[in-house]
């Protein structure tokens, strides 16, 4: 196979060195010298995943739950080799997962009463899943798992989002005197008006900006490019944001819109404690003051004021239409209201005295 580059990390280099070729059999596929164990596996996915051009939060998931599950199968005394690893093992996993209290292993937090909710479960196996799928694929393992393994399904709920007198509250809570308060305000108000995800708006570049068109470009989910129009309040937001508010970037060559007050891109970090210091400064409560809120309360928006869902499948940049239409779900919340005004009854001349 040749010589390998010697830029790869050490485990990524004992993945492919010879004395760990993979080896056929008839139909059973083995690993010399103990590399089917899910320890030396975790490297060889993340570098055929970078490979195959997943993001890189998308790796770090897969790679954190696995390790997580060869932590539970080693402290159970249980196999850890893939080719050893069946249902039994899984479901074990997924029981450990559904009774395991949060925070109850985390060196800085507190454990919590509360358990791991459906949510945490689902996204931890779904990551196993992929990666056994990738262990198919590469022909390490002829089975799977979850052949006869469902992973749990997440609980539904009703995802919460900005009412107007608490986007109001949020927006008041700005200083727009300030170039820093004057960028927050910017970013708020183009989250609400596009729907953007954080990493979408974070890694936003001029170049990506076409004002005077009031469209921009973003890099969704999966490498796929979306253009993404936005309105004229935005649009002079913007406009005024670059031309008198956007500070020198430290690097030169940088060309992301949002810098901090140093010229550094904002970080996904950043953005989200900017936002929880606003929702606190605006008392908000029953309502998580996040940029995921706003990309929620952008959808449910659109949809309220006459949007389409196959045009907010597009903003979004969902894949399926399943996702959005949850977002149908939570605007019908709004039936309630649109009721009282249009009531087919209320809205009759009855005469009142019969009742």
């Amino acid at each position: 196979a040749g010589a390998l580059p010697t830029e790869l990390p050490p485990h990524f280099r004992s993945y492919f060195s010879p004395k760990n070729q993979l080896c056929q059999r008839g139909s059973t596929c083995f690993v010399k010298n103990g590399a089917t164990e899910l320890d030396n596996l975790i490297g060889g996915y993340a570098l055929c995943a970078r490979a195959d051009g997943k993001s890189q939060r998308t790796i770090e998931a897969v790679t954190s739950s696995v390790r997580y599950l060869e932590r539970f199968l080693d402290s159970e005394g249980l196999p850890t080799d893939v080719t050893q690893i069946w249902a039994g093992e899984i479901r074990a996993f997924i029981i450990y997962l559904q009774r395991k209290h949060c925070y109850s292993e985390h060196p800085c937090n507190r454990p919590q009463e509360k358990v791991l909710s459906s949510h945490s479960v689902n996204s931890y196996m779904r990551s196993i899943r992929a990666f056994w799928s990738w262990l198919i694929a590469e022909g390490i393992v002829d089975r799977t798992p979850f052949s006869i393994v469902k992973v749990p399904k997440a609980q539904k709920k009703v995802v919460n989002t900005f009412s107007g007198i608490q986007l109001k509250g949020l927006l008041d809570a700005i200083d727009t005197s300030t170039s820093e308060g004057f960028r927050d305000y910017t970013l708020v108000l183009t989250l609400l008006d596009t729907g953007l995800r954080i990493s979408e708006i974070t890694g936003l570049k001029l170049d990506d900006l076409r004002l005077e068109d009031g469209v921009l470009k973003v890099m969704g989910k999966g490498g796929k490019e979306r253009m993404i129009p936005f309105g004229r309040t935005v649009q002079r937001l913007l406009w005024r944001y670059i031309s008198q508010h956007r500070p020198e970037p430290l690097n030169p060559r940088c060309s992301v819109v949002f810098l901090s007050k140093d010229g550094r891109p904002l970080t996904r970090n950043h953005v989200n404690n900017r936002m929880s210091k606003y929702g606190r400064r605006s008392g908000l409560q029953g309502v998580r003051c996040s940029p995921h809120t706003l990309r929620h309360t952008a959808a449910v928006t659109f949809l309220r004021n006459g949007g389409d869902v196959f045009s907010l499948q597009r903003l979004l940049g969902h894949t399926t239409l399943e996702m959005t239409r949850h977002y149908c779900e939570i605007a019908d919340v709004d039936v309630k209201r649109a009721h009282q005004t249009a009531s087919p009854v209320d809205n009759m001349e009855i005469n009142n005295r019969k009742h």
